[in-house]
């Protein structure tokens, strides 16, 4: 993490420069707020990066001596299938639809905006999908009904 995070304070540094070389260039206000945005979001994501370098030590990506072997394994549990996302997005586009053309799309938009992030947050909490993230043997051990009787509930037989 120690490299994506120089990355992104290099990446960082270069916004908050650029930004200030194009006001004294140009006095547009506008772009001078989109650069200095940028390199602000460049410095969370750098500041995040070196922290979690910092708490995990290195990585078998961090070190030149690694074996391709150590960096096997789980990497963690991804998402196989979800709408949510999609929705999400249609409903972040109907609320910015409705900051231009009206309150009432902004309304309309706000709810489904509401609707997208609760249903994003709790897929895996709520429904069908409850167990999806856990073993068979961890549902059973947590006193859960499993959607389905297979090792790992995603896996075909």
């Amino acid at each position: 993490m120690k490299v994506e995070g120089l990355f992104f304070a290099l990446l960082s540094l270069f916004l908050l420069v650029s930004a200030v070389v194009y006001w004294f260039l140009s006095y547009d206000p506008t772009g001078f707020a989109c650069l200095l945005l940028s390199g602000g979001m460049a410095g969370i994501i750098a500041t995040y990066a070196l922290v979690a370098a910092q708490r995990t030590g290195l990585r078998p990506e961090d070190r030149p001596d690694a074996e391709i072997a150590e960096g096997a394994g789980e990497v963690g549990f991804f998402s196989p299938h979800s709408w949510w996302p999609i929705l999400l997005a249609g409903a972040f586009t109907l609320t910015t639809l409705g900051m231009i053309f009206g309150p009432f799309i902004l309304v309309i938009g706000g709810f489904c905006l509401l609707v997208a992030v609760a249903g994003f947050t709790l897929e895996y909490y709520l429904g069908v999908n409850r167990t999806q993230a856990e073993t068979l043997s961890v549902v059973l051990a947590s006193g859960n009904t499993p959607t389905s009787d297979t090792k790992f509930l995603g896996e075909q037989h």
